[in-house]
């Protein structure tokens, strides 16, 4: 039984395929559309789902929907009742948008499914919906490893839910609380995204990878002022200091006088105040998330905690959870924000609505997140052949060796090959990968290869059975969602002049024996790799680690600033030749920037993606 599940018009639209619960397909629609967190209805991924499973879409057996737009509009209409007058003009934009489209989203649905298919609507297989907070919730417990788990859901808002606690066993999912709409921590922390001077639903990583440059000065004041935190981590915010249920900021002016004036100017230079603010918020919600672990762990009696939303890719405080929570282990769906959701809405409809049973076997069922389409050499050949690019083409045996050597000479490689990941991370790919023992391979990436601000960090990709040699994790990480402590072993110490620096002067002082890719806090995001589920950037580590000694390399998304991460060969090769990447691998066909024909000098990505 085959099962579409789709997400779109709110942010980062998707879809996903489940055959007999299992995902099959998954891709969210910026991959495809180039329009980074494309909202629009999933046209490309869509076909990109049937086309991997050889289906019509008329074959499907049932198709659903990753949310339910009318609650929504209740929750808005409610919410600008209640804030009345205030929040007038808020409410002038959104009202056509909602009486045009969201209001008749199921008739929208349907009509954009029968165009896609050439049919029409009475030839449609069915329609579901589910809640929003219970496709993230399925989309986190079906897929993971656990027979039976806790699960929590943290995000900005669904229809009214920003924090949801359920109990997953076998095939159900049982909803036992949940915080509502206006307070919510992953809006809490999109507010100080804002106030940072960083955009909305894509910043949030900026703000996290700044903290450790600042110190948690505001800690107790937002603690004071803007959230009332319950000793089980249930909490309520104070509205005066926030316009986002009312506006169209999501902080007034109360918050600008609390944090000392109004907020950073994006793109203008990134202060004291900016680190310590990304620092304080950062702490907040490292503590309510652990606070929920433990409440939810007494409530339940689970061993195991799956996580999903988009505050579950805060990976910093997901590895506090793991470390000091009181759970034997924790799963986080690696698509854990909306395009998620139409994976989730896939399972839900599997598992629950058609009350199919559940097989664990002690694995995942995300295949390593390699959801997205792959590309056969014929294809690479002819996109290549078409711009009179220069390659070679060499097997595995001759290409991984070869790659070793390019990378141990510090220079840095597009690496392409197998299918696309689902979800926000490059996991070996669709990836930029370099040397991580080179002091100079963080700034180089950073300014020459991702046009991105210098103190963004990197990630390490690491053999699976050597993390921990590496760093303080046990267990696996594959989705990069886990911050973990680099070994005290390979830390450099820094001189009594160094521990005196602040904010971004930490920027330039090496901390480790792997110094691209060890954060100024002495951490890294860790990425395990497995050959299982990626077994050719295995084989790539492992000839890097057979050459230097070192198990772990320099992973980061194949995309420069603003761009979705690529998808095509054609996407890649324009990356690669926009930026100062030294090297290309498209699968078995490797290339070199020097021999490449000249590029267009006015073809500039600047021109083509916005800012994030």
């Amino acid at each position: 039984m085959r099962i579409l599940g789709i997400s779109a018009y709110y942010h980062d639209s998707a879809a996903a395929l489940v055959d007999a619960g299992s995902p099959l397909a998954a891709a969210q629609e910026e991959r495809f559309s180039r329009k980074k967190q494309d909202a629009r209805f999933p046209v490309n991924a869509v076909n990109y789902c049937l086309s991997e499973a050889g289906l019509k879409l008329t074959e499907l057996d049932y198709i659903v929907f990753y949310d339910k737009p009318l609650i929504k509009f209740e929750r808005l209409l409610e919410t600008y009742l209640a804030y009345a007058p205030d929040g007038f003009r808020s409410f002038v934009a959104a009202m056509p948008v909602w009486l045009k489209e969201k209001l008749f989203l199921k008739d929208l649905l349907k009509k954009e499914l029968a165009a896609l298919a050439g049919c029409k609507v009475d030839a449609l297989p069915p329609l579901l919906f589910t809640e929003h907070h219970q496709s993230h919730a399925a989309s986190a417990f079906f897929a993971s490893p656990f027979e039976k788990a806790a699960v929590l859901c943290m995000d900005g808002v669904g229809e009214w839910a920003t924090t949801s606690v359920w109990l997953g066993k076998g095939n159900t999912l049982e909803p036992l609380w949940e915080i509502d709409f206006p307070h919510s921590l992953g809006l809490l922390y999109s507010a100080f995204t804002y106030f940072a001077g960083f955009k909305v639903n894509s910043g949030e990583y900026k703000l996290m990878g700044l903290a450790p440059y600042g110190e948690p000065r505001y800690k107790d004041l937002i603690l004071d002022k803007l959230l009332s935190l319950k000793a089980d981590g249930s909490f309520r915010m104070d509205m005066r200091y926030f316009n986002y249920a009312n506006g169209l900021t999501m902080t007034n002016r109360r918050f600008d006088a609390l944090f000392g004036g109004p907020p950073r100017r994006a793109e203008s230079p990134v202060t004291q105040r900016e680190m310590d603010i990304a620092s304080s918020i950062q702490a907040v919600t490292e503590e309510v998330v652990l606070r929920l672990g433990r409440s939810v762990q007494q409530e339940t009696g689970a061993d195991y905690l799956c996580l999903a939303g988009g505050v579950a890719l805060n990976c910093v405080a997901n590895g506090r959870l793991l470390r000091e929570g009181p759970f034997k282990d924790i799963w986080i769906q690696p698509a854990a924000g909306d395009a998620g959701g139409a994976l989730g809405a896939a399972l839900s409809v599997w598992h629950e609505y058609l009350e199919n049973p559940r097989q664990v076997n002690g694995s995942d069922k995300m295949s390593g997140s390699y959801l997205g389409p792959r590309f056969s050499d014929q294809e690479i050949t002819a996109y290549l052949d078409s711009v009179n690019a220069r390659y070679v083409r060499l097997d595995d045996d001759k290409l991984m060796p070869r790659l070793a050597e390019i990378l141990d000479k510090e220079n840095v490689v597009g690496w392409f090959q197998g299918r696309m990941e689902f979800g926000p991370r490059a996991l070996g790919g669709r990836s930029i990968i370099g040397d991580p023992r080179s002091q100079a391979m963080q700034s180089v990436m950073n300014l020459k290869i991702k046009y991105r601000e210098s103190f963004r960090p990197f990630a390490p990709s690491v053999l699976a059975e050597r993390v921990s040699d590496y760093f303080g994790l046990q267990g696996s990480s594959p989705y990069m969602l886990l911050v973990a402590p680099v070994h005290e072993d390979i830390r450099l110490p820094m001189s009594a002049a160094q521990q005196q620096l602040f904010g971004i002067e930490k920027l330039n002082v090496p901390r480790s024996k792997i110094p691209a890719i060890t954060h100024v806090d002495y951490s890294a995001r860790v990425q395990t790799v497995h050959p299982e589920t990626n077994p050719r950037y295995y084989d790539l580590i492992k000839h890097f680690e057979q050459r230097t000694g070192c198990p772990v390399v320099v992973n980061t998304s194949f995309n420069v600033r603003g761009e979705p991460i690529v998808c095509t060969p054609e996407d890649a090769y324009r990356c690669f030749m926009r930026t100062e990447m030294d090297y290309l691998v498209l699968e078995n066909f490797l290339l070199a920037k020097p021999e490449q024909p000249e590029w267009e000098k006015n073809d500039a990505w600047q021109d083509e993606f916005e800012l994030d």
